[in-house]
């Protein structure tokens, strides 16, 4: 995992993406990328794309699946541990894919970090990535949002606040 550290710090600092929170109203591309956990969290995602398509965006999503984890419907997007090169980066058509997408939002939903979902933020095109509050990773996100709930609370709040953006 060191080297996959290397990485993600190095992708941080050669990234030159523009950022610039877009108001909400005007965005109309959105990323959603979380780490697969259980049954209740993959229907609070669902709901929170349900949310987020009413208000007319489109949406794309990936997932970061962990080994013994269920990938509930098949409905998104996934990378996995067998993705990561022994030399820590992350060999995944998809998830490469989904980093170069300049998302206008990046919504990533894990209350816990997980450092391949970060590496994949380091290198994204987003305009704008929001994430749970954690100092130590405020270099990740344009826009942290305090959480101390749950994954639920989590998306109820990241969307309050992205669609108070004028």
């Amino acid at each position: 995992m060191n080297f996959l550290k290397w990485r993600t710090d190095s992708a941080l600092k050669r990234n030159k993406s523009l950022r610039a929170s877009l108001p909400y109203n005007q965005a109309k591309n959105i990323g959603i990328i979380f780490s697969v956990e259980d049954k209740q969290k993959h229907i609070d995602v669902k709901e929170f794309i349900g949310h987020l398509e009413t208000d007319g965006k489109q949406v794309k999503v990936l997932e970061f699946l962990p080994k013994k984890k269920e990938n509930y419907d098949f409905l998104f997007d996934f990378f996995t541990m067998q993705d990561l090169s022994f030399w820590g980066s992350i060999d995944s058509e998809l998830a490469e894919r989904f980093s170069e997408t300049p998302f206008d939002y990046l919504y990533y939903i894990d209350n816990q970090s997980n450092p391949l979902v970060l590496n994949l933020l380091a290198r994204s095109k987003a305009r704008c990535r929001v994430g749970k509050f954690a100092e130590e990773e405020s270099h990740f996100f344009e826009l942290m949002i305090e959480s101390k709930g749950t994954v639920k609370g989590l998306i109820e709040n990241m969307y309050k606040y992205t669609r108070q953006l004028k």
